[in-house]
């Protein structure tokens, strides 16, 4: 039986992309990557335009030798020397890229801030189908050293403090429930919380549509979409509860606000006004904001609410297989990365006489 055809309709050639599905490739990759990726690759990419240009005295093109990847580490990285730590991009350069809003101060590169520019180059090669600089066995061998003498010296970045319950409900007390900015804060913080520790993103982007009220202090928020799932499938961990303290919260910022649809988490114009969504960037500042109020040390980020839920959850001995349900988690390595010794770690304790397991 013969296949139909379509008279009215041009057939494709099978060993190349028609410039309408090009565009719709890239359209999908870009749809399929979050706000926050797209934003950080562009900002790499202007870099790299920036410094290549610079540097050698004429415009990127792709595909960059291996040469200029090398010579892009070595100006960023610092090495010891017997003079101490030296990197090798030329003061004047320095001072050009920062003047015009390409880095954020003179001096090296934050080595994650390296590793993941020289990332971004790699995705730029991969994506055009070109010859990748970055698998080159020499470039990929000096960023596995790089990381290596970072470690050797101590000049790995430390992670920032867990936010767990003692210091997070004296953040809580310091938010008034007179006002609507204290009753968001109060309920951003145990939300994002008691729903598995979030992250930024996904509290900002929590919407009306995804809350499921069944009671004044009881709700469930279906996480359809996260860093952990974003093919948004169906899995029984994508439903949080959000209850006792954090749901009353919740319920009472809602009602105050009357937020009804939308996203759950505003901005409050004066005069109470409501706006719109809240920026990453506002969460993180009113984590700092409400620690600082509450006396704290300035060791604290939006992302310690994630690992303060893991250690806090570790502490009251919450089984494993919870703790990864309401994070999201799939492996026990990546959750055990959120983990900070705490003083209430049994561990501690092991000499002491009166420890739960002692003999």
């Amino acid at each position: 039986m013969p296949f139909p055809t379509l008279n009215n309709v041009p057939a494709l050639q099978p060993e190349m992309l028609s410039n309408a599905a090009t565009r719709a490739v890239e359209e999908l990759l870009r749809e399929g990557e979050s706000a926050n990726t797209l934003a950080s690759y562009r900002s790499a990419l202007r870099y790299w335009a920036a410094w290549f240009n610079l540097r050698f005295g004429r415009p990127i093109a792709l595909p960059v030798p291996p040469s200029a990847v090398l010579q892009f580490i070595v100006d960023h990285a610092q090495r010891s020397t017997a003079d101490g730590l030296a990197h090798e991009l030329p003061p004047a350069i320095d001072a050009v890229l920062v003047g015009a809003g390409f880095k954020g101060k003179t001096g090296p590169m934050a080595l994650n801030t390296l590793v993941h520019r020289v990332a971004v180059l790699s995705k730029a090669h991969q994506l055009n189908a070109l010859e990748n600089p970055c698998q080159d066995a020499k470039v990929r061998e000096l960023l596995a050293k790089t990381r290596r003498a970072y470690g050797k010296r101590g000049d790995l970045p430390r992670k920032k403090d867990a936010l767990t319950r003692d210091p997070l409900m004296a953040m809580v007390d310091t938010c008034d429930t007179s006002t609507l900015k204290g009753l968001r804060d109060r309920a951003l913080l145990l939300f994002a919380f008691a729903s598995g520790g979030r992250r930024r993103s996904e509290i900002v982007g929590a919407d009306m549509k995804d809350l499921r009220r069944s009671g004044a202090a009881s709700f469930t928020f279906v996480l359809a979409h996260s860093k952990t799932n974003q093919d948004g499938a169906d899995r029984p961990e994508n439903y949080k509860p959000v209850q006792g303290k954090a749901g009353a919260a919740l319920g009472a910022w809602l009602d105050a606000s009357g937020i009804a649809d939308g996203p759950v988490f505003r901005r409050i114009w004066k005069g109470g006004r409501l706006g719109g969504a809240l920026s990453a960037a506002a969460v993180r500042d009113i984590v700092q904001a409400r620690a600082q109020a509450a006396g704290l040390p300035n060791d604290f980020s939006a992302h310690s609410l994630r690992s303060g839920f893991v250690t806090e959850a570790a502490a009251q001995n919450v089984p494993m297989a919870d703790t990864m349900a309401m994070t999201g988690h799939r492996s026990v390595s990546s959750v055990l990365g959120y983990f900070r010794i705490s003083p209430k770690s049994q561990g501690a304790t092991l000499l002491d006489g009166d420890h739960p397991h002692a003999v």
